[in-house]
Order: structure tokens, then sequence, then C-alpha cells
């Protein structure tokens, strides 16, 4: 009897790409991958055995979706963006968090894939390290530079946020940054590097600080760069937690947003137009980074060539930004 991995391993493929293309109760795929999966089949006389399928396909028809942590308000907002993606498909997502783990993630990685999920989707990836090998998986808010991805164009986000800053008059801009192994914090950081020299403003490193994406390391970020005699009268911060970060050190040393200290945030999270002074941000699209995203990871489990989707952010404009007061 010809069975799934005698296809599997005369058309090249994993036995979970062949026995996708297969079932016929999911949509056709005419990839090149799908099609010889087809041919050899046909030609080995492979007959699916409908029993057998419907047990290993027992728990599918689930996408499991790995975040550093779900008190993060953007991975919140993105993993309900992709639950419900997912829910229109006939899909259900389910969490895993990893606070930003490595060990972690390849916990929860292993734990979804014994779960039997069809695909993963990470917003972990960390520059240069490949996560999940071996089973269908795209990347989102964040690449790692090898896998399929979509994400939003986190150096043009930054680039808006300083024209925004610059336009008002803004000279001496700080940039309270985000972890170097995170694509979106080193996109944003060149973005705001970008926007100075458009401008014709020197680069001045001094000016940046913050290497994580909490309230707390902005507020710290926020101490350092405001309690000084040369201070910004701007600060970009690279999400919007840590722009929060700062206008609470902001506060604490007497400074007033937006007459003594204009702040851009990034995201976009709900609570920031209901702040005491609303933040200026940028709002990354979630919505279509999650369908764009479960998109991709229908076309890694076809075997297709990874890509990687970049969609663009807008500035939205509010009181935390306003002409320096000299």
């Amino acid at each position: 009897m010809v069975t799934i991995l005698d296809v599997a391993r005369a058309a090249g493929v994993s036995k979970s790409t062949v026995s996708r293309v297969l079932d016929e109760r999911l949509p056709r795929s005419n990839s090149p991958a799908a099609q010889r999966v087809r041919e050899v089949a046909a030609e080995l006389g492979y007959v699916r055995d409908p029993l057998a399928s419907g047990m290993r396909r027992a728990g599918t028809n689930t996408v499991g979706v790995i975040v550093p942590r779900l008190t993060d308000t953007v991975m919140a907002m993105l993993y309900e963006n992709i639950a419900a993606a997912a829910a229109g498909r006939g899909m259900f997502a389910v969490v895993a968090t990893t606070e930003d783990d490595p060990a972690t993630e390849e916990f929860a990685v292993q734990s979804l894939i014994r779960r039997r999920v069809d695909g993963l989707i990470l917003t972990t990836a960390r520059m240069g390290t490949h996560s999940a090998q071996g089973v269908p998986h795209a990347l989102a808010l964040r690449t790692d530079g090898i896998g399929p991805a979509a994400i939003g164009d986190d150096r043009l986000g930054a680039q808006l946020a300083v024209r925004h800053l610059v336009d008002l008059g803004h000279r001496r801009i700080g940039l309270v940054g985000g972890p170097a192994y995170a694509s979106s914090a080193r996109g944003r950081l060149d973005g705001y590097r970008d926007a100075l020299v458009t401008a014709g403003i020197p680069v001045d490193d001094s000016l940046v600080a913050g290497d994580s994406f909490s309230m707390q390391s902005g507020e710290i970020a926020g101490r350092v760069l405001l309690d000084r005699v040369d201070r910004p009268t701007a600060v970009f911060a690279v999400n919007d937690n840590t722009a929060i970060g700062v206008m609470a050190a902001a506060h604490a040393l007497g400074l007033r947003i937006p007459e003594d200290l204009s702040v851009v945030g990034y995201n976009d999270i709900p609570v920031v137009s209901s702040l005491p002074v609303p933040l200026t941000t940028v709002r990354v699209p979630f919505g279509q980074i999650a369908t764009t995203v479960l998109d991709l990871l229908r076309e890694a489990g076809d075997d297709r060539p990874p890509r990687t989707v970049v969609l663009a952010p807008t500035i939205i404009p509010r009181s935390s930004t306003a002409p320096p007061s000299s």
C-alpha cells in the first residue's frame, strides 16, 4: 500500500504538505508544490484513507500564536485581530506567551506542535534567529530576516513621527528606543536617524536612551534624557508604553506637555487617546497585519518561498505635540 510518506518522499516535500494538498476539505492550492504532490500521488496510485485522515486532523484547523506577553496591549490587540481573522476562515487561534525568552519560546513552540496546530504565528522573532523550523509558520510585527513575515513599516513610521516634530520646529529631538534584537525597534531607530539627516539635523547619540518596550524603561530613559541642562524639546518613543513612561518622567521633573516637552509614541493603543494629554502616535495597521500573516501561513504550508509583506503606518497628531516654547 502506498502511504502518505511515500508520496512526500517522491515529491520532495513534507508529510504535512501532502496531507494538506490532498485534503479535499481545504481550499485547493495550485502552487507548483501542490501540483507536484497531486501528480506524484496519481503516479504512485496513492488512495487517501478518509478515516485515518480524520483521525490525523483531529483538533486541527487551529493556529498557534506566540507572543511575549498579553499584558502588552500591542500583543493583545494583534492576537485579537488574528483570532477574529482566523474565525472568519473557520479556524481557531490559541495563544502562548514567552516573556521574550528564547528557551520559553522553544517550549511553547513544541507544546503547540504536540497539540497538532496547523501552523504557528510568532511575534517574538529575533534578528538572525530562525524559529519554529520544520512546521509551517509566519512572523508578525517582527521579522528575523529569514522566514515569511507581515510587519508594519517601522522605518517609515519613525520617519513620520520625527518629521512631524521637525515640522513643528523642533531641532533637539530625543529617542527612547527598544531592544536591539527586535527588528521593530531597530527599524524605528533607523527611521529616527533618517529623518534627522533629511532635515539637516546632526544625529546626537547622547539623545538616544532605553532598551526595552516597557513603561518602566520609558520612565527611566525619560529621566536620563530630561534631567540634563541641554534636554531635548521633543522625544520620540518607539512604542506607546515607553512614551507614557516619558510623560511620567516629565511630570516628575515638573515639565509640562506639550508646553515644555513634545512626546510622540508608536502603535496607537486605545488608552493613549484618553490620557490627560492625548498622545500623538503612529498607528500600526493591526487588522491588515493579521489577515496578511494568515495568508503567509497558508503559503508556508504550501512550501512557497518565504516573503515579507510591509504595511504602511500613519501618524495620528494629538495634544502631546506642539511647537517648542523657545
